[in-house]
């Protein structure tokens, strides 16, 4: 008399385990659809914004004439941050055996372009430790102003100030009283440049300090 009571209560047993199992699996779809899993944030990888390659000159070893480098920079977004970014790297200096035409400790303070003329601001690094000599001021004159020329072909000149003033030269050979003009003779290949004294002369006709100017 108690085989069908248990038999019964079997069944009943498998019915309520099989909703338990199909509420489960209910539950679990709708947990799903409502607490979508959490992905971990990927690591950025993304590439530097504004990559541009430049051209930067700097002097060659022999000091016989300015030299390019060709390197990638990060930054130039717009052009403003861009030349930030291209006068900084001529600041870092060469990563090759050129010789950098900037002492290392320069700050850049502020660039702006207007009507193809760039005005860029120094810290007074640039004159303090500057080494001094024809050679030497033509190759920082020079090497500034035709890396922008090169990079920005809309800027033709640049006047140089430090610390917001004006000031006559580095150290007493290159007038900087005047914007100084792109002049490519200066940064061709070692075989086809001009003489240093040629070079010279030319900036002397050009820009000319009386020698009560000079140190």
């Amino acid at each position: 008399m108690k085989l069908p009571f248990g038999k019964d209560r079997l069944l009943v047993l498998a019915f309520v385990l099989i909703l338990l199992v199909f509420g489960g699996l209910i539950g679990r779809k709708y947990w799903i659809k409502t607490h979508p899993a959490v992905i971990p944030a990927a690591i950025d990888q993304a590439e530097p914004v504004g990559l541009r390659d430049v051209v930067l000159y700097f002097g060659d070893p022999a000091g016989v004439v300015l030299l390019a480098e060709t390197r990638e920079i990060s930054g130039c977004q717009d052009v403003q941050a861009c030349l930030e970014t291209t006068l900084q790297a001529l600041i870092d200096g060469p990563i090759g055996d050129l010789v950098p035409i900037i002492p290392t400790q320069t700050r850049l303070l502020s660039v702006t372009e207007q009507d193809g003329l760039a005005t860029a601001d120094f810290s007074r690094e640039l004159i303090s430790g500057h080494p001094g000599g024809s050679v030497s001021e033509l190759f920082t004159a020079y090497g500034l102003v035709n890396t922008l020329a090169e990079n920005f072909p809309h800027i033709r000149q640049l006047r140089i100030l430090v610390e917001g003033e004006a000031v006559t030269s580095f150290k007493g050979h290159i007038d900087l009283r005047q914007p100084i003009s792109a002049d490519f003779r200066f940064t061709r290949q070692t075989e086809q440049a001009l003489p240093v004294e040629q070079m010279l002369d030319a900036v002397d006709e050009a820009m000319p300090l009386s020698e009560g100017e000079q140190e």
